[in-house]
């Protein structure tokens, strides 16, 4: 019989406690009245942000003198709750956001980074065909080249002072 008796106190205890639970999903904020208000839900849009004393998630209530709760003047309450401090002290939610900023740059930083290589690669690539390319055409042998037809052809002189003009412009520009 005790038994049963200590089980029963002992769901009431447990079920009392989850109706607590609830208690803690609360918002505090201050109203256009300078009244504080308690809630489930979160304040309308017209609340400012600094008037926000609590949010479901976190336990932190800010300091708000007693006359300040009392005052007939919505100035005075939020002065004298925005008044706590000069640095914003930042929540877990804003530390969570800023904390995948700075990762998010990193990551930026790190692709352009990557870009810039790949890049740098590219030019070096550039830069040593165009100078092998240089060398073959000012060595004056005879360079053959297909047409659309797909038959070879000999570069003539002309062709031959544009495409060493050409090759000349990439190593100057790429072999930096």
């Amino acid at each position: 019989m005790n038994a049963k008796r200590a089980l029963k106190t002992l769901i009431l205890a447990a079920l009392g406690g989850s109706f607590a639970l609830t208690a803690l999903a609360q918002w505090q904020w201050i109203d256009k009245d300078g009244r504080n208000v308690f809630s489930d839900r979160s304040p309308p849009a017209e609340i400012q942000e600094k008037n926000i004393l609590k949010r479901p998630g976190s336990h932190q209530v800010a300091a708000v003198p007693a006359s300040a709760s009392t005052a007939a003047s919505p100035t005075a309450a939020a002065s004298a709750a925005a008044g706590k401090g000069n640095a914003p002290k930042l929540s877990g939610k804003d530390a969570q956001l800023e904390a995948r900023k700075k990762q998010a740059e990193e990551v930026e930083a790190a692709k352009k980074k990557a870009e810039e290589e790949n890049v740098a690669k590219a030019r070096a690539d550039n830069c040593e065909h165009a100078k092998g390319g240089l060398v073959n055409f000012q060595s004056g042998l005879r360079i053959s080249v297909t047409n659309a037809k797909g038959e070879r052809e000999v570069m003539d002189d002309n062709a031959r002072a544009a495409e060493t003009k050409r090759l000349q412009g990439i190593a100057d520009s790429d072999c930096k």
